[in-house]
């Protein structure tokens, strides 16, 4: 059986398949539970577990988690951890790079981009048919691109980075920062009393968006994430205003469109048993 884990900056997800038979479902939030305890958990109910995939909302190399800023860590050597107590084998990647091999398939791109807006704002990419990785599997960490100066620190320690100004982190930290009457939680930017939220966010997305797309050129760039699903007005937003934005050679033939697939990094999780990169 196979194990698929989606660990976001809010939520734990898995699921449970035996070949193409869905087995089981489950999910918790993150702050209740470690990774490896949670992992720890299912296994103890279900023995037949024999291949691990796990979409990690952070930095991984090797097997190893690097870091993770919106995330506790409680084993960072998780795939030599599992391997070594455990007759399982494991594989963890970042969870936009599981969610833009889902993508691929799905959309059936060799160059895709999938940007997706929750807790962070992160991006995965696939050129030529595989993921862009970079020296030590960061490339595309555009949540942590300089924009400009903000009174709040990131969790990777810096106070520029384009994720304060468009993420789930960020719409509460600037709803807190105003004093705006809001439930700082991921609601419907037009609803927010105080308009300037809304203009801060979409400013950055656009300006996230357009260096994606002209930086790597894909011929599908997929918006998905909480977010992105509880304001769908985004993606005419983004079309109608990215010529401003990307170079016009870049914009070319280009399909931008919000995701079909229901929990992507899961989906990326579970192919991960059999992809060799």
């Amino acid at each position: 059986m196979n194990l698929a884990i989606d660990v976001g900056g809010s939520n734990l997800r898995a699921q449970i398949w035996d070949g193409n038979i869905h087995i089981d479902s489950m999910s918790t939030k993150s702050k209740n539970i470690g990774v490896a305890a949670w992992i720890e958990s299912i296994l103890s109910k279900h023995k037949r577990i024999t291949t691990i995939g796990i979409a990690y909302a952070g930095q991984v190399e090797d097997g190893s988690i690097i870091s993770a800023p919106n995330l506790n860590i409680d084993k960072k050597d998780i795939k030599k951890f599992f391997e070594s107590n455990y007759d399982v084998t494991l594989k963890i990647e970042n969870d936009l790079t599981c969610a833009v091999m889902a993508e691929a398939k799905y959309h059936n791109s060799k160059n895709i981009c999938a940007l997706y807006l929750g807790t962070g704002l992160g991006l995965g990419v696939v050129e030529s048919g595989k993921i862009l990785r970079g020296s030590h599997n960061i490339a595309a960490e555009l949540g942590h691109i300089p924009y400009k100066e903000s009174p709040f620190k990131c969790g990777c320690g810096r106070s520029n980075c384009i994720e304060l100004f468009a993420s789930g982190i960020a719409l509460r930290k600037w709803i807190q920062h105003y004093a705006i009457n809001c439930e700082p939680k991921l609601s419907e930017l037009k609803k927010i009393s105080d308009n300037k939220i809304a203009d801060i966010f979409e400013e950055a997305l656009l300006y996230a968006v357009g260096t994606a797309i002209t930086l790597f050129n894909p011929d599908v760039l997929v918006l998905g994430g909480g977010i992105v699903s509880a304001n769908p007005y985004l993606l005419e937003m983004i079309t109608e205003n990215i010529d401003k934005h990307a170079l016009p050679q870049a914009l070319k033939d280009i399909e931008i469109c919000t995701s079909n697939i229901d929990g992507a990094p899961l989906q990326g999780a579970l192919l991960l048993k059999d992809y060799n990169d």
